[in-house]
């Protein structure tokens, strides 16, 4: 009976033993800091996208993983403010979304490793020199715009337009790199396009106001400062009758007649499996930064009814989703 009972206590601790030894090991405590030059949907998309897919491998906010987001509100140098804390939080990844914060996060470190998302043109940003692995603490993602395929919808919007204008902003690299690719690939339609710059958020409508009467129809880019001031560019183009073609699809429930481009849900997944390849062990600088080819066609005919424009049912049947606000 003794032995049995000096057994028993053995037994168990042993037996817990072996429990533990086959339970999945924890993923070890971790820290990623996102942020952002503005909060918009495609933008918060892709912040959210990063989060599903950290916790989707393991790392989960609040237990083993601290995960920090701060949005610069639209301000570069708020951007530099928040580049400058994470630097001096040392988390083991900085993802640095829409250019603006990007750069101001890669000119803040040189050692932590930071992840870049929605990027049109990290090259033309100064972000990487190639494609190609960097060498460096800088990798990403890239949401680069298919401008020809672009044209091809605004053609089949508006059939018969031969003058594109575009709102961009002057002062971010990937926006002038849209408006350059843009020019060449309407050129090669026969299209000429007429630029509207608009150097703040306040400044949309007023670019939007300058259009009318100089173009056929609006294209909006994935510039952070247009995105965020939809609503104003709507407003004119239903007054002025000027359809709007958008490379982002979010805008389409906010007003834009249609719009082809990515889910940004899934750039932040995307984003995220870099993240979770970084936190397991792998240097960014050994990883080619990526794109995306999975776009999406989203309509609106309420839109369109409001700017003039009948979609063609061709276009509505090739959609993805057709929004009915």
């Amino acid at each position: 009976m003794k032995n049995a009972l000096l057994r028993t206590p053995f037994s168990a601790v042993a037996l817990a033993l072996g429990v533990l030894a086959a339970a999945p090991a924890l993923a070890a405590d971790k820290s990623v800091a996102v942020t952002a030059i503005v909060e918009h949907p495609a933008l918060d998309a892709v912040r959210d996208g990063v989060k599903e897919e950290l916790k989707a491998a393991g790392y989960e906010a609040g237990k083993n993983l601290k995960f920090t987001y701060q949005s610069a509100q639209g301000n570069v140098g708020t951007a530099a403010q928040i580049a400058r804390k994470y630097v001096g939080d040392a988390p083991d990844v900085i993802v640095a979304i829409a250019t603006p914060s990007a750069q101001a996060t890669v000119a803040a470190t040189k050692t932590i490793p930071v992840v870049y998302s929605a990027i049109t043109d990290p090259v033309a940003a100064k972000l990487v020199k190639n494609w190609e692995p960097s060498g460096t603490n800088v990798t990403g993602v890239s949401d680069l715009s298919p401008l020809e395929k672009h044209i091809d919808l605004i053609k089949k919007v508006v059939p018969n337009a031969k003058r594109v204008g575009v709102i961009y902003s002057p002062g971010e690299a990937n926006s002038v790199a849209i408006v350059e690719s843009l020019k060449k690939a309407a050129s090669a339609a026969g299209m000429t396009v007429v630029e509207a710059a608009a150097a703040r958020t306040v400044d949309v409508p007023t670019a939007a106001q300058s259009l009318v009467g100089k173009a056929d129809v609006i294209y909006t880019p994935t510039d952070n400062n247009v995105v965020s001031a939809f609503e104003g560019i709507v407003k004119v183009a239903q007054q002025a009758k000027l359809p709007v073609v958008a490379a982002d699809t979010a805008t389409v429930e906010r007003g834009a007649v249609a719009a082809l481009g990515l889910n940004y849900t899934d750039i932040g997944r995307q984003t995220g499996k870099i993240v979770v390849r970084i936190l397991k062990g792998e240097k960014p600088g050994t990883i080619a930064s990526q794109t995306s080819t999975n776009f999406e066609l989203v309509v609106n005919p309420g839109a369109a009814k409001l700017q003039g424009v009948t979609l063609s049912d061709a276009l509505l049947k090739s959609a993805k989703v057709v929004s009915t606000k």
